[in-house]
Order: C-alpha cells, then structure tokens, then sequence
C-alpha cells in the first residue's frame, strides 16, 4: 500500500476514519476484501503469492496496514514478505505494544515499512527505517513510502483535503474520501522526491490514484471505526485506473470470547 491517511479521534463519532490506496504490480494475484476462511475473524483484502494483506481488520476492532519504505530498487534476498507483518498481528492476540517490541527483534530482516497497528483507543507506528516506537497522538496523518508524515506533496494535499471535509464537525461521506483518493495531481519536478527510482518513475508514482501501463493502484479503502462499536469497511477496485466495484461490509465489534 502506498498511500494511507487517517483522522484519529478527530470527532467523538468516528475514533478512526482510515483512508488508503494499495498500490502494486497488476499481475500480482490478489483476492478481493472478504473474511478470510481459514481465519473467519479477520477482514481484508489478500495477496494471493504470499498470503498477507496490507490493510485488515477484525471482528474485534484490531487493525494493521502497511507500506513499503521506497529507496531506489534493490530489495534484500529472501526478506520476508511484509504483508505478512499486517497478517500475523491480525492473526494473533497480541497488544499492538507486544507486537511491536518482538518485531523490532527481528526488523532488519525485512525490507523497508512502514507499519500502523492498533484498535479503536489506540494507533501505533513503527519503521524500521526510523527504529522509533510511537503511539499516536490524536489528529490528521499520512504516511507514503517514505515515514509518517512525511511532506511529500501527495500526502501533503491528502491530508489537506481530508482535514477540509471535517470543517462541518460531521463525518463526510464515503464518495468525498473516495475522491480524495482518486486525486490525479502530477506535482512540478522540483516537488518530487528522490527516492533512487529516477524522475520517470518519480512522476509516476506521484499521484494519490496511479495509474501505468504496468503498475497502479489497485483498490482503494474506507475503513471507520466508530463510537458505537461499529467498523464499516470499503474497497473500491480499479483495473488500470478504471473503476470496477466496490464492496462494502459493516459489523459490530465482538469482544474476544463473545464470537460465535
């Protein structure tokens, strides 16, 4: 994934409005957002080669997501596969904290990400490019392939944008985030970083929606949260920048031990 922003307990309805963007090669075999049949508690998308997810949630209001860190191309050999960082928390029950601090044990091992975990009284990041654990303060966030909050311009705009549409102190509506997403600004040259990819690709990947011949972003996601105990989760797909369906689920959250 490879834009994400968030409002974390901006207003007391919904503790955490998570927006993200998954981008990634379009032969790349992925399963669209369902409850995964050998974990039934876990909601997500899935990567297919693999057998992680780069956003998920569960029936009992945990969550993960994460991004790549971009520095040029190379990748280690054999690293592990970072989805599985989102899966395993998702797939286990441990605190975000414990995760956390048996992850930074074994970090280097993996290429570089960025990672958000939480539920919905807490977020936490950690990248094993910066090796600080936070936990979040409330506000507006985004994170791209670089650390959170990085001022690159689409996270920049992003976070402008979605900041506007909580001026009324009410919710916006799911089709202004998903235009949120669907930003299509290519910034001046001089505004890209330099990420060792080269300016071409630099250009490229600049959008919020990025669309090329070979690569893009796939779907894009609402997750809320809200007071109520109600997780409302939404993924639009795109087949090279074309709209082709959302699906959307809604459940209440269950406490361990009360699921069926």
């Amino acid at each position: 994934m490879c834009l994400v922003l968030f409002a974390h307990k901006v207003i007391s309805r919904y503790p955490l409005l998570f927006l993200a963007n998954r981008d990634e090669f379009y032969d790349r075999p992925t399963a669209a957002v369902d409850f995964w049949k050998d974990t039934p508690s876990v909601l997500g998308g899935r990567d297919l080669r693999m057998g992680g997810t780069w956003l998920g949630v569960t029936r009992d209001g945990r969550f993960a997501a994460v991004t790549n860190f971009r520095k040029g191309f190379a990748q280690k050999k054999n690293a592990p596969s970072r989805g599985r960082l989102v899966s395993d928390f998702l797939q286990g029950n441990e605190t975000a904290e414990d995760y956390l601090r048996q992850l930074v044990l074994r970090a280097d091992d993996y290429d570089g990400f960025n990672l958000l975990i939480g539920d919905p009284g807490e977020i936490h990041y950690y990248s094993n490019h910066s090796c600080e654990l936070k936990r979040l303060a409330p506000g507006f966030y985004g994170l791209s392939n670089h650390l959170l909050n990085t001022p690159w311009p689409k996270v920049e705009r992003g976070k402008s944008e979605l900041a506007a549409l909580f001026t009324t102190g009410q919710p916006p509506d799911s089709e202004a985030l998903f235009a949120v997403l669907a930003e299509r600004h290519i910034p001046a040259d001089a505004e890209l970083p330099d990420t060792g990819v080269g300016l071409e690709w630099e250009r490229m990947l600049s959008p919020a929606l990025i669309i090329s011949p070979n690569y893009g972003s796939r779907s894009s996601t609402l997750l809320f949260i809200g007071a109520d105990q109600r997780i409302k989760f939404s993924e639009r797909t795109f087949e090279r920048g074309v709209e082709a369906g959302t699906v959307s689920h809604e459940f209440v959250i269950q406490p361990i031990g009360s699921q069926a």
